[in-house]
């Protein structure tokens, strides 16, 4: 299961920095048509939120340090997907509801299971170490 959901952060890390790279920088002739849907500050924001939920999908856990940020990351990409979905299937583009949908569920489950099921444990420190550290 633990490698399932290494899998599942990567599919979803690769995601959506190649999509929040693209609002952040998107081709010439796609800047059109994307600022008639959203607004470019708004299509800023979500490229900055979906490149540091992709980083927060892997780094934590690979370093140990502050794991519980991967729950987060997860959960954040939850709201941006339940909010795409929405906007997808009312300008009836269902392909494209369908899926946000999907990565709105795998979302959901990477999220629980690193919350709840299992979380990556934190790096600790030795005793021997920590004993000569004073604060």
């Amino acid at each position: 299961m633990n490698i399932m959901l290494w899998v599942l952060q990567v599919v979803l890390s690769v995601a959506f920095l190649a999509h929040g790279w693209l609002f952040l920088s998107p081709p010439a002739e796609m800047v059109e048509l994307i600022n008639s849907l959203i607004s470019p500050a708004f299509r800023v924001f979500i490229g900055v939120a979906e490149v540091l939920a992709a980083v927060g999908l892997i780094l934590p856990g690979v370093t140990r340090i502050l794991p519980w940020l991967v729950s987060c990351a997860a959960a954040g990409l939850m709201i941006v997907m339940i909010s795409a979905t929405i906007l997808h299937a009312t300008r009836g583009e269902l392909t494209s509801a369908i899926t946000t949908a999907v990565l709105f569920l795998m979302a959901t489950f990477v999220a629980y299971m690193r919350w709840k099921v299992m979380p990556i444990p934190p790096r600790t420190v030795p005793k021997e170490r920590a004993e000569g550290i004073r604060i």
